[in-house]
């Protein structure tokens, strides 16, 4: 209980240090696609982590933004910190959603989904590291820069670090009031594209094979899909086809989004989507993709860690929920290879990718003492 409260007194003590960090990663806008400005922001955090006595190394990405891993303490194995600092926000985005502290919350692109997910990992560092606290395994952080578009050139390093992790810990917002999340949805997107035969609409439409008319067909069928809230969900979310009103269309697509709550669920979804013929012998269907992110399941390992959690919660003075989610993170990878990941972590708030995205002030240093005491009670 003392080590607790040391924690959690030095993480209140050091708010404003934590704000400032979380602050200063906000005002440089960091989205994906921009590697320019991505890496503008992982220079700020480069000088941020080294600061409190990380060993930082840069894994080069030549067309995205770096990704950091930092190194705190000693011994064999490691607890994973995890997250990502790029944004779905344009640079320019900060002029419409000015960086602010009002009512008790911080305001601005980013600082829920999840920079101040970092400064909460930075301040539970700093909290176990300055308060001399007993910690089994060294602190491994893996921030990546292309989480928001499916995590494509920093997938092998998170699974990488993972292997090498008695668990991983996800710095994503928690889920409302707080709650962890112990499962959350894979992942997958289609492409569905129809060959058909032009014609003139008029003259010769028999001559004509449509491709609109095959994909109104094929997603009839994709929605016949046995679904449900909490398992597999499927959206066929952008059609587009056709050249002319006057002119038999030649080709068709239509894009799809699929989640599934389970791996069996996610390998049956999978097979259904993949079972198309057409019902027009004359058109040829091409389908592409695949599921990207597999589902985080809530497994013996992720039950313990959650446990462990709200155990520290409670003796920090707060309850600690846990819920699940149909959107995926980095915490999918982990979990899949069989690595005790516990996600949602990071701050409490709301608006991720809205434009009332902000954090609720009162509750990031508790949050880091959470983690912080987690993390000494992993063994």
């Amino acid at each position: 209980m003392s080590q607790l409260y040391d924690l959690q007194k030095f993480c209140r003590a050091e708010r404003d240090w934590q704000l400032d960090v979380i602050e200063s990663l906000v005002r440089l806008e960091s989205p994906t696609t921009d590697k320019a400005a991505v890496d503008r922001c992982g220079r700020e955090l480069v000088q941020r982590l080294e600061s409190i006595g990380g060993r930082v190394t840069r894994l080069p990405c030549p067309d995205r933004g770096d990704h950091l891993l930092a190194e705190y303490g000693c011994g064999e194995s490691q607890i994973l910190l995890l997250g990502h600092f790029d944004t779905v926000w344009p640079v320019g985005q900060l002029a419409h959603m000015p960086l602010a502290r009002s009512n008790g919350r911080l305001n601005g692109p980013g600082v829920f989904d999840m920079k101040a997910g970092i400064g909460i990992a930075m301040l539970a560092t700093r909290a176990l590291l300055e308060t001399g606290a007993s910690v089994a395994h060294r602190i491994v952080m893996l921030w990546t820069t292309d989480e928001e578009i499916g995590s494509a050139s920093s997938r092998a390093a998170i699974e990488d670090e993972a292997r090498r992790s008695a668990a991983v810990l996800v710095l994503e917002p928690s889920l409302p009031g707080g709650a962890v999340k112990t499962s959350r949805k894979g992942c997958g997107q289609y492409e569905l594209v129809i060959h058909g035969l032009a014609a003139h609409a008029g003259i010769e439409p028999g001559k004509g094979a449509s491709a609109i008319r095959e994909l109104a067909h094929q997603i009839g069928q994709l929605y016949a899909i046995p679904t449900q809230p909490d398992g597999v969900s499927l959206n066929v979310g952008t059609i587009a086809g056709g050249s002319r009103p006057n002119v038999v269309a030649g080709e068709a697509c239509a894009v799809i989004d699929v989640r599934a709550a389970t791996r069996d669920q996610m390998e049956t979804v999978d097979s259904l989507i993949r079972r198309r013929s057409p019902a027009d012998a004359r058109t040829r269907l091409e389908l592409t993709g695949g599921f990207d992110r597999p589902p985080l399941e809530r497994t013996a390992g992720v039950a313990r860690l959650y446990d462990q959690a709200r155990a520290v919660a409670r003796e920090l003075g707060f309850d600690l929920a846990e819920g699940g989610t149909g959107g995926g993170s980095d915490g999918n990878f982990t979990a899949a290879i069989g690595v005790p990941t516990l996600d949602g972590l990071g701050a409490v708030g709301d608006g991720a990718h809205a434009l009332h995205e902000h954090v609720e002030i009162e509750a990031l240093a508790d949050r880091a003492a959470l983690v912080a005491g987690l993390i000494a009670r992993i063994k």
